[in-house]
């Protein structure tokens, strides 16, 4: 592991200021870029750890706040542990935050961010990876599929409703994806039961895509976030195997 730094920083987006954490090796020499999109609790510190951890392996990690819409991280008050059946109005909070970012929103911000990351002299040329946790994970599947020729790799973890009536259904976008995928599905996640998982791996073969799809049992939707009730060390742990393995692979 090397040492890293992180800042806080604000990006230029079509619509306004994005709010972003960025975590780097400290050798101040350019490294392949991520992209980590968060959950839906949004950016704090359990993110920017994340983001440190894995600048420490090499990379260059940008995580934006993608509700910067309505406001600058935290958009609501979170507990220092976040259990949601605790506090059920956090979701009340969000959801509608949430819900107002529509896919095209989405990846107009996706555009932006991806052109800091180009633009920065800390991040290697050549296209970088995305990562995402539960919401993030929609979004990074997206952003591979606007963007193929830039990103290389996506990791989603504990994602929900990756299958959906919708026109515009994730697993409707991945015959325009390029990047190799990885699929790290928590197993007593409502968001994602079973029927929907097994659409998911055959839309992905019929797309001829290269991807590994893993059920990681015991293991709730959340399960890589310390700082709630989902937490799982042991998925955590398993997770980062995977997305390490991934990235070594393709960036």
């Amino acid at each position: 592991m090397t040492n890293v730094q992180g800042v806080s920083l604000d990006l230029p987006t079509p619509d306004g200021t994005a709010d972003a954490y960025f975590a780097h090796p400290d050798d101040g020499a350019p490294h392949p870029g991520v992209l980590l999109y968060m959950d839906a609790f949004g950016l704090r510190p359990r993110l920017e750890e994340m983001a440190r951890r894995l600048a420490g392996h090499g990379y260059a990690v940008l995580v934006p706040n993608v509700l910067h819409r309505a406001g600058r991280a935290p958009l609501v008050e979170l507990p220092e542990h976040i259990n949601p059946a605790e506090r059920p109005e956090l979701f009340h909070q969000l959801m509608p935050l949430i819900e107002a970012l529509t896919p095209e929103l989405a990846m107009r911000d996706a555009g932006a961010y991806l052109d800091w990351l180009a633009a920065s002299p800390l991040v290697a040329d050549g296209p970088v990876g995305a990562t995402g946790y539960c919401m993030g994970g929609v979004l990074a599947l997206r952003t591979a599929a606007a963007y193929p020729d830039r990103v290389a790799a996506v990791g989603s973890f504990h994602a929900g409703r990756l299958v959906t009536e919708a026109e515009d259904s994730p697993h409707r976008l991945l015959d325009r994806i390029t990047a190799e995928l990885y699929f790290g599905h928590a197993d007593q996640d409502a968001s994602l039961p079973t029927e929907q998982i097994q659409a998911l791996e055959r839309a992905l073969d019929v797309a001829g895509i290269r991807y590994r799809s893993e059920l990681y049992e015991g293991a709730h939707h959340g399960y890589t976030q310390a700082d709630t009730a989902a937490y799982n060390a042991e998925a955590s742990e398993r997770h980062w195997q995977a997305l390490l393995d991934l990235f070594g692979r393709t960036l």
